[in-house]
């Protein structure tokens, strides 16, 4: 059984899988509907399990994921 945990890990891979140019926060909760901490929380897991590249451009960061 996938639990909540798995769900927005994969939603959030789908996303950042169909936008290789990378994505703020805010574009991913309104593409998922999901809450801004929940998508928050996910990107942490896909960082720290180096899943993703985050790019800083003044305050912003654009998350990516790694090929």
């Amino acid at each position: 059984m996938i639990n909540l945990d798995n769900k927005i890990l994969i939603k959030i891979i789908f996303i950042l899988k169909n936008n290789p140019c990378g994505l703020i926060i805010t574009d991913i909760v309104n593409k998922t509907k999901l809450n801004r901490s929940a998508i928050r929380v996910g990107l942490a897991k896909l960082d720290g399990g180096n899943k993703v590249l985050i790019k800083k451009i003044g305050m912003a960061k654009i998350y990516y994921l790694k090929k």
